[in-house]
């Protein structure tokens, strides 16, 4: 008699554990994912600060021996890189020789979607990019 008290608990136990083993592996994949994205956008901001440090101001330089970017010039030479990449652009800047891009994109789950009932859980992540222009 005591067996049939018992009987389905083997299975609550097992539907449990495929729970949280979905769970684990669902934080573990997405984690490896966001890590990835971030890796890119590090690669995207870098390269396209270091495509804004050439626009350097030749005059200025032949006259002065000085280093300074032009302003124009290098927020179009970053923007030629950004606008080839999902990114949204949240800052140029320049000062004197050094260029710095801040860049944003937004990571969307996938497995974890699964467990939080459809409410498209994501994450954003923000990184910023420098280059130093340097004629010597």
């Amino acid at each position: 008699m005591k067996l049939r008290e018992e009987s389905g608990q083997i299975t609550l136990w097992v539907l449990g554990l495929a729970v949280a083993l979905l769970g684990l592996g669902g934080i573990s994949v997405d984690l490896w994912r966001v890590m990835g994205e971030r890796s890119e956008l590090a690669v995207i901001a870098d390269s396209a600060a270091v495509a804004g440090a050439n626009g350097v101001d030749v005059e200025w330089f032949r006259a002065t021996g000085e280093v300074r970017l032009l302003e124009p010039l290098a927020r179009d030479l970053a923007l030629s890189i950004l606008s080839q990449e999902d990114v949204v652009v949240v800052g140029l800047t320049v000062q004197n020789d050094q260029m710095v891009v801040q860049i944003r994109r937004e990571v969307a789950f996938s497995l974890l979607n699964i467990l939080t009932a459809g409410q498209d859980p994501s994450v954003t992540i923000d990184v910023v990019g420098r280059a130093t222009a340097d004629l010597s």
